[in-house]
């Protein structure tokens, strides 16, 4: 009894590795891409997979979406300004055939494309557009990336700029370009206030000179309000008569 069950032991071994070789389990989110004596002959899962040992191999394929960090990379903006750029891109995997047939690494040629993708649309924009238009840019990074990893089986779905770090000269030179534009700003709207009140001025004299009792009448109002603060000052109106009186005397 002892020696057939001893016979059998090799046997149940070798069942097991069979049996270990011939099922495989796939999650939810993968995908087996299938090769028979080396081609190409499917796509299975999720689920219990049923292989031929050393007949059929089978890659692994992850469908979840992938966040890519792109390394920092050096650009030279349009108007020749060095900066250090760096990004994540968001992608994943739609098509597991072409992905594992048509690219060795798919994960290391979408990183590669990324960064000299990142490096040339950037180079075509100044550095003010960097700053201010940067999902404009993450758009056009995204729509080029998109378009040539088509034929890997990958969408990429999304792109985000994280940072552009600048030198220190030219964090200061960017600080007194602002300073200086507040400054602008700020003598315009000083120069726009005193036009507006010299030309309100202008229709106050001329809405007073058409009486001329106005005048006076300004005068007393004036004086009521210099009594209201308890001043010292003594004001005696100069009736604007005695001016052209005097004016008219002069000329003769």
């Amino acid at each position: 009894m002892v020696s057939t069950f001893v016979y059998y032991i090799p046997v149940f071994i070798l069942a097991l590795l069979f049996l270990s070789a011939a099922i495989k389990i796939l999650r939810e989110y993968e995908r087996g891409v299938i090769f028979t004596l080396g081609r190409f002959t499917g796509v299975k899962g999720p689920g219990l997979i049923l292989l031929i040992p050393f007949v059929q191999q089978m890659v692994r394929t992850d469908l979840r979406t992938v966040v890519l960090d792109v390394p920092t990379q050096d650009v030279i903006s349009h108007d020749n300004v060095s900066v250090q750029v760096n990004a994540v891109i968001y992608f994943r995997v739609m098509d597991p055939e072409k992905a594992i047939i048509q690219v060795e690494d798919y994960m290391q040629a979408t990183s590669q494309l990324a960064q000299t993708t990142l490096r040339s649309v950037l180079g075509k924009h100044e550095l003010d557009e960097m700053l201010a238009e940067r999902d404009k840019l993450n758009n056009d990074i995204q729509e080029i990336l998109d378009l040539q990893t088509d034929s890997w089986g990958i969408k990429v779905s999304n792109v985000e700029i994280k940072h552009v770090d600048l030198n220190e000269t030219m964090i200061r030179a960017i600080a007194r370009q602002a300073e200086a534009e507040r400054e602008r700003r700020a003598k315009i709207i000083i120069a726009e206030g005193e036009q507006q009140a010299a030309q309100k001025l202008l229709e106050a004299a001329q809405t007073l000179s058409q009486q001329p009792e106005a005048m006076q009448l300004r005068y007393l109002g004036s004086l009521n309000v210099i009594a209201a603060e308890k001043s010292s000052t003594i004001v005696f109106p100069f009736p604007l008569e005695f001016g052209k009186l005097l004016k008219m005397g002069g000329s003769e």
